[in-house]
This record gives C-alpha cells, structure tokens and sequence, in this order.
C-alpha cells in the first residue's frame, strides 16, 4: 500500500525542488538606514543638509571615503571637505587607501564602527574595488546599514552601491561592462549610471539589462539623487532618474521610465508609485 500525499507534503516537495529565482532576483534596499545616490556634478546644498540629518546631525560622525579619485593623500585643507562643512556638518574625516591589507584592519576600519554616515566621492569606481570590496571596510559600511545610518555617494559613489558595476573597466569608462564587475550591493540586482543626459548616456544601461534581465538599471543625471529606504527610492534634484527593467522593455518597448523630483518608485514592484488623491 503506497503512503497518501498530503497536500501539505507535496507544497513542501514543490518549494525544495523550485529555484526561488523571483526572490534572489528582486531589487532591494537595506533593511535598516539609508542609501544616497547622485548623478554627480553640482549638488544642491539641501542634498548635503538631508544626508547630515540621516547620519545623526551637525555633530555625528561622518567618514568621507575619496578613493575612487587619484589623489593620495588629503589634508584638513582638502576642497572635498567644503559643502559638508557648509552644510553644517562638525565632525568629519576622511579615510582613504590603497592597500587592501589596510582596508581589514581594525585600526583602520575605527571610523567606520562609530560613523552615522559615510559619503563617497567620485572619481572612477574600480579603485574602490581594488582597494576595499570584500574588505572589513566593505562589512563596517554593511554594519554602518544595520545600525540605521546612511551611505551615500556621487557619480563613483553611486555606481559602487549597485551589485552590478558598470563602467568599470581599468582601461576606461565608456565599456560598460569591462574588467572589474562586481559592486558593494548596498542596493541589491541592480546597475547604477550617472551623468545621465548630460554625457548622453541614457542608451548605455540597455545592453547591461538585455544581458543580465535580473537587473534594474537606474540611470541618474547630474544633480540628480534617489534616496533609497527599503525597498522604495525618491527621486530629489534637477532633473530625471531613469529606470530600467528588462521586462517592461519586453512588454512595452520604451527603454526606460523617466521619474522627476518627487516621484517614487518601488524597487520591488518595478514601478512607479502613484500619488494618493485627495
């Protein structure tokens, strides 16, 4: 006599055996804190105030990290320090390296265990792979998350918060899939670009997402930011982030959606969120 299949049993046999590919390939933000990303060029001084207010006020820690740049060494009289100091914030300091070694001390990493926010400079985004990916730096920005701080980054510094690195190639940044692609995942399954319009690149993110369909592209112009909570991000600046899904493509034929300030968008979902009416 063969056992009877309770509906229960055959449930649990269909999701051992199922890959969850819906699952491992959803978009997603920190489940704790906050991510800041900008287009690059000008950022208005309301950007700084909103990233000084996340990471805990004026007088909060802040680690400023310029090592997607090719300068070495940064004194107090160093320029990058300026619109965070004219937006207020008292504490500041700069950590920077280019030895891997260095990046998984502890001494090193102090900062970073007691910072509230972290901003990253632009530059070119593969030097902050060779120096810090999959480094204790790398886990104390992961630890900075969970405590509910925030990260946030320009043009290099947005681009590395994605999982997937796009123009990261040592040779140059117009290939957009090139030697180095791995980012720090901060925002999960997705490929960040900058300069966006303003360098006419709002059609390079399309071979990125045919390629890789799991992906969201999420293409920010200058001037340009989403703030990332959980799982949905609003669009702050000057002009147009765009977003990228492989499917929406598929269905619709438009290569991109185009948000303005204000607008949100569920990372989730894939999709505009809609205003509640009055």
């Amino acid at each position: 006599m063969q056992p009877r299949l309770t509906l229960s049993f055959i449930l649990a046999l269909a999701f051992a055996f199922c890959p969850c590919t819906v699952v491992e390939s959803q978009t997603t933000g920190p489940e704790n804190g906050s991510l800041i990303l900008v287009g690059g060029g000008q950022i208005e001084d309301s950007i700084y105030k909103q990233f000084i207010e996340l990471a805990g006020g004026s007088e909060s820690l802040i680690v400023i990290i310029p090592t997607a740049g090719t300068r070495n060494e940064f004194g107090s009289d160093w320029n990058g320090l300026q619109p965070l100091k004219a937006a207020g914030a008292l504490n500041l300091r700069v950590l920077h390296t280019r030895d891997r070694a260095e990046s998984e001390s502890f001494e090193f990493n102090d900062s970073l265990t007691q910072a509230g926010g972290v901003w990253i400079t632009g530059g070119r985004q593969w030097r902050l792979v060779d120096s810090c990916l999959n480094t204790r730096v790398h886990r104390e920005l992961g630890n900075l998350l969970i405590r509910g701080g925030v990260i946030a980054g320009s043009s290099a510094g947005a681009t590395i918060q994605g999982s997937f690195l796009v123009r990261g190639d040592t040779e140059g940044n117009e290939l957009m899939m090139g030697d180095h692609l791995e980012g720090m995942a901060f925002l999960k399954n997705s490929a960040v670009d900058q300069h966006l319009l303003r360098r006419n690149r709002q059609f390079d993110l399309i071979p990125v997402i045919e390629k890789h369909p799991h992906l969201l592209g999420i293409g920010l112009d200058e001037g340009t930011v989403i703030l990332v909570q959980r799982n949905q991000c609003r669009v702050m600046g000057k002009t147009y982030v765009a977003f990228y899904d492989h499917e929406k493509m598929k269905s619709t034929g438009a290569p991109f959606e185009l948000l303005a300030t204000g607008q949100k968008y569920d990372l989730v979902k894939r999709q505009r969120i809609s205003a509640r009416r009055r």
